[in-house]
């Protein structure tokens, strides 16, 4: 309780209110009055009514603390609501000059807009008061304002007048016609501080002692309301805990308008009070104080982290499907339709209608009619196949160079309007998981693609499952992201299929896979090209592609055509569709007439050359060069064979002036140089494609000696049966670490593309060489004496070896039936034979040294 609360008595606005808290009243109560002095910096000069101070001196005290004094019979009131808050942020480093305020005060022609107008309107004539300073506060939004009044009239009476004035006539500023302008009597000692402090709705009350050698008393709740109440509703008063260490003593008092509390700041503030039961006084110092509002929901979510990151993982999935998604089928689509390239428009196509006689185009486009004339029934097949609605894959097999890309894009699929290649060679050489992904979206047209994000959240989940143990969730493997790309891709192409549906149709009231099913033609093809390359490295994403090829196929979304070179394309693709039967084409070599027909059309000159020739430029090659290359193709076009890229190298070397001998003899060295690097002097290339091309490495699959005793067998007749190679000791016995069995070694050679396997209703019957070149260049290779020699060597060694191996198996048995103690009659025809064995192959390995010595004599002598 606060010593003379009858003195309190409530208002019918405001609450309870201090009406008698003069400063006489403080005396008699024992309160302490701040001292008084005289204005600031200024002597008065009783004939003026209104005179202040600049705001420098004025608004910082006398003394530059800060704080407004008061003479006898002096007092200060402060006026609310003059200056618009909002702005207290931008005008608060403005200068203000006090005794400009007053001149315009003192003019006639204010406006209602002025401040200084509002406060003269709210100090009515009545009140018998004179005012000697107004110090403006804009960052609290009013003005103190101090004045005199005479010695019989008591101060707290004069607050009475004005603030029943106020309410009786209210007063609104422009700036907020809702709440009309406050006045109220400053109690304790202001403090004009010009600090970077805007205002709050809360005060901080903290109980400092009103003398240095006296303790402060700490307010109840119930005081505290009874002091601030006057000013304004109160939301809450919280005290400080009881075993708090915090000095000095304080108390928080949350004002439901900033207004309200500015009031209160700006009257209470160093405030001198005695509480009843106490011995000392206590001076109240206020500040405002930051709100902390309870933040309930961020502490729940940062509380449970192992429920919010799940739902904050599948969020960003689904938001990340129903962005982008849509997207990037977009792009896909139009990836599909090839629309956005220019010779696919309809202007294009007219001017070349319209050009087609005046243009020269470097390439003819009878390069090939020779090629697509030699295999017009696999063309046919093909075209049949995408027009019939079969839901099974069209694989095109051929070994590398035979032209299969060039018979389906160039032939086949000329004319198709939709049209989805993916080459899978780009795709397995990508470096890392993020350049795998990259290549497969430029491949399928795939954008925006966000690669490099796959890292940062990988690591973002693994902080995460170390700190909370719950996986977010937010990183994907390589697998899933494989498969988000391949079923977006999906869902663009049966967009496209469907692009063409009318509502008018005669159709129409189909279902969309009914639609399809009914009309093969219009749907897109896929064309996957170099399907299995490098299969064993990177099995996964060959798997992926074959189960989405399924699928559509499946689905009657799209044709599926494979190009692959490899053998062994049955297991992945049965994998995918164990109950079809795939349609193959198999592409072999052209035959003589063919190739010869090829290489002829090859060396007929375009329009540009023909229009060379016109000008007086002599073309690369002449009319009689060409009629003499055409009889010369007839004796030397066995031995290059028919493959198509071999051909084509044959061409340019005519073109720029070589005659056809000595190109073919030059391909077919260079073929047997290639042969010899790779295969019998060359490092260690292992079970996969690139061996042939010097593309890869790592442990062979197959011995040298037994790539030599292909090429030797093979240089003296053009085919091999399969199980007499089985049987050879080259093959059977391979001694080689790296050498596996005589079938993965042979598979491994044909996979390397030295040699191919012939089968017969799915049995391997014959093998021939990899290419028709390679038969001259085994023969060439043969044909050198110091490689003959030296490979010749190396497979007598092993075969040695062998025998030798044979021979320490039989010793080691013979030492075992020795070691018995009786010698049983049983054992007798074991032991000759083992001893026939053993004389058999000691016969063997002299044979062998001696027919080694005759080979490191060649080698000896030879350069």
């Amino acid at each position: 309780m606060i010593l003379g609360r009858a003195k309190f008595w409530p208002a019918a606005r405001y609450g309870p209110r201090l009406s008698s808290l003069t400063p006489a009243t403080f005396v008699a109560l024992g309160h302490h009055v701040p001292a008084t002095a005289t204005t600031i910096g200024q002597t008065r000069r009783p004939l003026q009514r209104w005179e202040s101070t600049s705001t420098s001196a004025g608004s910082m005290g006398s003394d530059k603390s800060g704080h407004i004094k008061a003479e006898p019979n002096e007092a200060i009131l402060f006026v609310d609501n003059l200056f618009p808050l909002k702005l207290s942020s931008v005008l608060l480093w403005r200068p203000w000059d006090t005794t400009e305020l007053l001149r315009r005060f003192d003019s006639a022609s204010m406006g209602f807009l002025d401040p200084i107008s509002v406060v003269k309107r709210a100090l009515p004539e009545s009140t018998q008061i004179k005012v000697t300073e107004i110090l403006p506060r804009l960052k609290e939004g009013g003005a103190y304002v101090k004045f005199t009044y005479p010695a019989t009239m008591p101060v707290a009476q004069i607050e009475d007048e004005l603030v029943k004035s106020l309410d009786k006539i209210p007063i609104k500023p422009w700036f907020n016609p809702f709440r009309g302008i406050k006045m109220r009597l400053v109690l304790g000692r202001p403090w004009l501080e010009d600090l970077y402090r805007l205002p709050k709705s809360r005060l901080r009350v903290e109980f400092v002692p009103a003398k240095d050698s006296e303790p402060p008393a700490e307010l109840s709740q119930e005081s505290l309301y009874s002091l601030f109440r006057r000013y304004g509703k109160i939301g809450d008063i919280t005290s400080q805990p009881p075993d708090s260490k915090i000095i000095p003593k304080f108390a928080y008092v949350d004002f439901v308008l900033v207004r309200d509390a500015i009031m209160a700041r700006s009257c209470m503030h160093g405030f001198v009070l005695q509480e009843e039961g106490t011995k000392s006084a206590t001076r109240l110092r206020l500040s405002f104080e930051q709100r902390v509002k309870p933040h309930h929901i961020w502490n729940w979510i940062t509380s449970h982290p192992r429920i919010v990151i799940p739902i904050v993982a599948a969020f960003l999935a689904a938001f990340t499907v129903a962005v982008f998604d849509p997207i990037r089928e977009f792009f896909v689509k139009i990836h599909v339709q090839k629309s956005l390239e220019f010779t696919n428009s309809k202007l294009y196509k007219w001017l070349k209608r319209q050009t087609s006689d005046m243009l020269a185009f470097r390439k003819h486009k009878n390069d090939y009619n020779a090629l697509f004339s030699h295999r017009k029934d696999l063309i046919d097949s093909i075209h049949n196949s995408l027009l019939e609605s079969v839901n099974t894959f069209i694989v095109v097999h051929g070994p590398r160079g035979s032209g299969g890309r060039e018979l389906v894009m160039d032939r086949v699929l000329q004319e198709r309007p939709s049209v989805l290649v993916l080459d899978c060679k780009p795709v397995v050489e990508g470096r890392g998981e993020a350049g795998t992904i990259k290549k497969l979206a430029n491949q399928v047209g795939y954008r925006p693609v966000f690669s490099w994000t796959n890292n940062m959240s990988s690591m973002l989940d693994l902080a995460i499952q170390g700190t909370t143990g719950v996986k977010a969730g937010f990183s994907e493997n390589l697998e899933s992201q494989i498969v988000k790309i391949l079923q977006t891709t999906a869902s663009a192409l049966k967009q496209v299929s469907l692009d063409g549906r009318k509502k008018d149709d005669k159709d129409a009231k189909l279902t969309d896979d009914a639609y399809l099913e009914a009309h093969p033609e219009r749907r897109p093809v896929v064309v996957i090209d170099n399907f299995l390359h490098k299969g064993d490295e990177k099995a996964m994403i060959y798997e992926k592609i074959s189960d989405w090829a399924a699928a559509l196929v499946q689905s009657n979304i799209a044709h599926v055509i494979f190009l692959t070179t490899d053998t062994s394309f049955n297991k992945p693709l049965s994998k995918a569709l164990p109950d079809r039967v795939f349609h193959q084409v198999t592409l072999g070599d052209l035959s003589p007439s063919v190739a010869k027909s090829f290489v002829i059309s090859q060396l007929e000159p375009d329009k540009k050359e023909s229009d060379e020739a016109n000008d007086g430029k002599q073309p690369a090659v002449s009319e009689k060069q060409r009629r003499q290359y055409v009889e010369e193709l007839d004796e030397c076009i066995d031995a290059l064979g028919g493959r198509l890229t071999d051909l084509q190298v044959l061409a340019r070397r005519l073109k720029v002036g070589q005659s056809p001998k000595k190109a073919v003899s030059d391909i077919v060295d260079q073929s047997a140089a290639e042969i010899l690097r790779m295969f019998l002097l060359g490092g260690n290339y292992g079970n996969n494609k690139g061996a042939a091309t010097g593309e890869g490495g790592g442990d062979k699959g197959w011995s040298t000696e037994q790539a030599w005793f292909l090429i030797k067998e093979l240089a003296a007749r053009e085919s091999l049966r399969y199980n007499e190679v089985l049987l050879s000791s080259t093959f059977a016995s391979s001694t080689t670490p790296g050498a596996g069995s005589a079938e993965a070694a042979i598979e491994s050679l044909v996979n390397a593309e030295l040699v191919t396997v012939k089968s017969v209703h799915g049995r391997p019957v014959t093998i021939r060489a990899g290419k028709p070149v390679y038969q001259a260049a085994f023969a060439s290779l043969v044909d050198d004496a110091v490689v003959r020699a030296r490979m010749d060597l190396r497979v007598l060694a092993e075969l040695a070896k062998v025998e030798v191996r044979n021979i320490d198996k039989a010793e080691a048995e013979l030492g075992v039936l020795a070691g018995l103690p009786a010698q049983p009659y049983q054992v007798a025809e074991r032991v000759n034979y083992l001893l026939a064995k053993l004389q058999a192959s000691q016969q063997k390995i002299v044979a062998y040294e001696k027919e080694m010595g005759g080979l490191k004599k060649v080698l000896a002598e030879e350069a």
